[in-house]
């Protein structure tokens, strides 16, 4: 009887401790990001595990980068920014294109996969028909930020004169946070 009650004794001492420190520690957050996990080059921690990395991308656009040769103007071209901000299972990227000197109006622009000088298939549909200046949004798998990332992404911009691209850039890291 006397072990029953010092095994029965120590277990609540040892959980009241458990519940004190557990309280002193202040922890909140119930897996959504907060001042205490965010780390100091701003990508952020949650308590699953899954870190958002941030990643700027730009591209210059030419004729001359595009396969197969377009027939285009000598003076198309165009530039492209995003960020692409990935958290381990989806990225969202948030786009800018502009461009100009086109053999005529841009029926569709798009984020493909493939190394400088190949094709690849589409990974995000940007616009149809465009305009110069057109923002927006799109979504990656984690895999093709990942393709991004390795530079293994391009953007082409598609008139009806060229349907297979008149324009066309590497896509190129310049930031990671």
């Amino acid at each position: 009887m006397r072990r029953t009650l010092v095994l029965g004794t120590s277990l609540a001492v040892m959980l009241a401790g458990a519940t004190v420190a557990l309280a002193a520690r202040g922890d909140e957050d119930y897996g959504y990001p907060t001042k205490s996990n965010t780390t100091s080059t701003g990508a952020t921690t949650s308590t699953s595990g899954r870190e958002t990395s941030t990643y700027a991308y730009r591209a210059t656009l030419a004729a001359r980068a595009e396969v197969p040769k377009p027939k285009a103007p000598a003076g198309a071209a165009g530039a492209f920014s995003a960020t692409v901000k990935d958290n381990g299972g989806r990225a969202t990227v948030r786009w800018t294109l502009s461009f100009r000197g086109l053999s005529g109006s841009a029926v569709a622009a798009h984020i493909h996969l493939g190394r400088p000088g190949v094709a690849g298939p589409v990974v995000v549909p940007l616009c149809g028909p465009c305009r110069s200046g057109a923002k927006g949004t799109g979504m990656l798998t984690h895999d093709q930020a990942e393709m991004l990332e390795k530079g293994r992404g391009y953007v082409n911009v598609h008139t009806k004169r060229n349907p297979n691209g008149e324009i066309r850039g590497q896509l190129r890291l310049t930031s990671h946070a």
